[in-house]
């Protein structure tokens, strides 16, 4: 997988979920703080997305909106309206609201929303450093991809056929992976000088040096190999890996096979050898050793929490 594939899979937990919904005026949501990251999009009408801190977001058809840190906002028809409290179900998914008038007399709007749920206790730097909403508005041409998916997930949630089911949960992880995609884009060409993961992204050196460590984690990386497959000396590559990355390459290396063992750990009862293997380490010890060291606890134990 890409790093970005690789970042998402790292942090998702249990399936994303989402619906079609329908409001008329009066109505508005308030959305408390959670571990997970949603998305809205505005099929028809408009609407007001209300983040916990900074300007309110206008919103009008083919928009989207990411919200990526978790934190706690609101969602409603107009700004001087009350927000209903919404509180997520047992199984993680979001109730209907009872927001929109009876005799359905308003303007409507008519809105695709969806949620993941993240392990944010190893969130990827990539996804960390993204701003708490990420506002995609409609542009003629723009986002061709990203806006396909989205009439695509619509499609499904408003006729539902055979397959669905499955259909959706990969139209999720195809949707999520256009939002990012399309902001980092735009990142790069807005700034002209990106800075952080959007710079790390689009420095050819550094990148190939992060699809090798994506790409094979169990190999024996060295700096000077890396910089190497970066076409760059030991020193350069080095230097420029940790200025954009944030640190050294084998730190990073390092956390990525970690976080690649605690994802394989939860995900189903792989044995702790070929789970080291897996992530360059020559032993089970060697493996556990290092898993403790970063987590605080034994590999075993943490699955038995995980699960």
């Amino acid at each position: 997988m890409d790093v970005l594939s690789d970042a998402i899979a790292a942090m998702r937990t249990g399936r994303p979920h989402s619906g079609r919904q329908d409001h008329y005026a009066p109505w508005g949501m308030r959305f408390p703080a959670s571990d997970g990251t949603g998305f809205h999009v505005v099929l028809q009408g408009s609407a007001w997305l209300i983040p916990a801190a900074g300007e309110p977001v206008a919103m009008g058809p083919g928009d989207v909106v990411f919200l990526a840190q978790g934190r706690e906002y609101g969602l409603a028809g107009a700004l001087d309206g009350p927000l209903e409290e919404i509180r997520p179900l047992p199984d993680g998914t979001w109730p209907g609201t009872t927001s929109a008038t009876p005799e359905r007399s308003g303007p409507r709007t008519v809105l695709l929303c969806g949620a993941y749920m993240l392990d944010r206790s190893r969130a990827h730097p990539l996804l960390s450093e993204l701003p708490d909403v990420v506002h995609l508005p409609t542009r003629v041409g723009a986002h061709r991809s990203l806006r396909t998916a989205v009439e695509l997930l619509g499609a499904e949630l408003e006729e539902p056929q055979p397959g669905s089911d499955t259909i959706v949960t990969s139209l999720l992880d195809t949707l999520l992976l256009y939002i990012l995609r399309a902001w980092w884009l735009g990142e790069r060409q807005d700034s002209g000088h990106p800075t952080g993961w959007a710079a790390a992204l689009a420095d050819p050196a550094v990148a190939a040096a992060l699809r090798c460590i994506h790409g094979d984690p169990a190999h024996p990386w060295t700096v000077e190999e890396l910089g190497a497959r970066a076409g760059l000396s030991r020193a350069a590559f080095a230097r420029r890996f940790a200025a954009l990355v944030g640190e050294p390459p084998l730190t990073y290396l390092t956390w990525w096979r970690m976080t690649t063992a605690g994802r394989l750990l939860r995900a189903d009862d792989t044995p702790l050898r070929t789970i080291a293997q897996r992530t360059g380490y020559t032993s089970e010890f060697a493996f556990a050793k290092a898993f403790k060291r970063e987590y605080g606890m034994a590999p075993g134990r943490y699955r038995r929490q995980a699960s």
